[in-house]
């Protein structure tokens, strides 16, 4: 069984204007009455009231645009008041008010179009939000049928290409086999290097997909795998914690060798360095050569590759390559270890 609410307290500025205002009521009366001058004390209390009640109506709004709005509604909604009751208390006559009423009409609708015209700063983080998603979103969709159409031409022109000459030299060998047991077996010796063939193709399709080496190896044990395959010394520093997503893993692995391959073709560079850095919340990855420099995203497909790559992952890529180089690549985006992990 609920108890009933006992109501709290009044508060103290409530007990004593209702008693300034009675004190005044008595005096007058004790003065033997006549022209009503308390109403000027109970207008004052009744002023000083509501314009308490209006300011505790806009501190409850966050702040911001809004509540900048609601302090001008609450100047008008105390103003207009006031004067019309000064108007009628002093006797009516000339509606003076209207002037008062019309300016603070005018600078609420000029203050209300000027919030609505211009969102306010959590609606624009909003916005441009949606918008970054929208774009990731085409972006990784994009890149999707890109990778999926690069997998069926591997597998087509690769794979498939070398089980049909196995299947092939496996059938004629068996016509052969009795009759010619040495074309047989010439053709048996083709059908294996097929089959070899076939699977370093499928061995290279599986590693554009996930190389096994991140497995292995972890992220900045793959990058230092794939730096010693390269024709130019590199040197990789910092290391990243175990356990961050395998998405996230794959998407950096295949950054950081496309901006390697872009060293290797087209910088120059005698030198090169990768340097990993996680903070705990973010990874950060900076490929950098001493090469003629001029890399430009805009230029070619492989580094706004990388640029919609990460974008799915809500990473960004920054390149430093003026004329002359050095080049400086960063590579950032979100990415937290996963709970239980190992550090």
């Amino acid at each position: 069984m609920s108890s009933a609410r006992v109501p709290g307290p009044v508060a103290p500025p409530v007990v004593i204007g209702l008693a300034a205002g009675t004190v005044v009521l008595l005096i007058w009366a004790a003065v033997g009455g006549g022209y009503f001058w308390p109403r000027w004390v109970w207008f004052g209390i009744g002023t000083v009231f509501w314009a308490a009640i209006l300011v505790g109506w806009v501190r409850r709004i966050p702040p911001g645009r809004r509540r900048w709005l609601a302090a001008t509604r609450a100047v008008a909604a105390l103003a207009i008041p006031v004067n019309v009751v000064v108007w009628a208390l002093s006797g009516g006559g000339y509606f003076w008010p209207v002037w008062t009423i019309l300016a603070l009409t005018i600078g609420l609708a000029i203050h209300t179009w000027i919030v609505a015209l211009m969102p306010a700063e959590r609606e624009r983080e909003l916005t441009e939000r949606v918008d970054a998603l929208t774009r990731t979103r085409r972006g990784a969709l994009d890149g999707q049928a890109a990778e999926l159409k690069r997998i069926e031409r591997d597998l087509h022109d690769g794979a498939q290409a070398r089980i049909v000459s196995l299947a092939m030299n496996l059938g004629m060998a068996e016509a052969l086999l009795h009759s010619d047991p040495a074309a047989a077996a010439k053709l048996l010796g083709d059908a294996r290097l097929s089959a070899v063939g076939a699977l370093d193709d499928l061995r290279a399709v599986m590693h554009s997909i996930h190389p096994s080496v991140l497995a292995d190896r972890g992220l900045a044990g793959g990058i230092r795998a794939l730096a010693l395959d390269l024709s130019l010394p590199v040197r990789v520093d910092g290391d990243v914690p175990s356990g961050l997503p395998e998405a996230v893993e794959s998407a950096v692995y295949f950054a950081t060798a496309e901006c390697l391959a872009n060293v290797v073709k087209h910088s120059r560079a005698a030198h090169g360095a990768v340097r990993f850095a996680h903070d705990g919340r973010m990874l950060s990855v900076v490929v950098t050569d001493d090469g003629l420099g001029g890399a430009d995203p805009a230029l070619g497909q492989g580094l706004r590759g990388v640029v919609r790559r990460l974008e799915a992952f809500d990473g960004r890529m920054s390149v430093h390559s003026p004329s002359g180089g050095p080049t400086r690549i960063t590579i950032t985006l979100p990415c937290p270890v996963l709970p239980g992990a190992e550090t």
